[in-house]
């Protein structure tokens, strides 16, 4: 659980300091991890690939926040 949670945070760091430039804060950046984590993992499942390590899940989750936060800035 706390791996989990420490590891969204992570995501969505990184997520956000590469489609913004500037971090959004720690509650922000969990739910993005999180959310990201949940999408990415169903979109790479749709291409038949699956994260086998603590990295690769953070790979999948910082791609998975990323296309959520280029969603939310073309919505805007």
């Amino acid at each position: 659980m706390i791996i989990g949670i420490i590891s969204g945070i992570i995501a969505g760091f990184i997520a956000s300091k590469l489609t913004d430039g500037q971090g959004k804060g720690c509650l922000v950046n969990l739910f993005l991890g999180l959310v990201g984590g949940c999408f990415g993992g169903w979109l790479f499942q749709q291409f038949g690939l699956q994260a086998y390590s603590w990295a690769g899940e953070i790979v999948v989750a910082v791609v998975g926040a990323c296309v959520l936060l280029w969603g939310w800035n073309k919505l805007k």
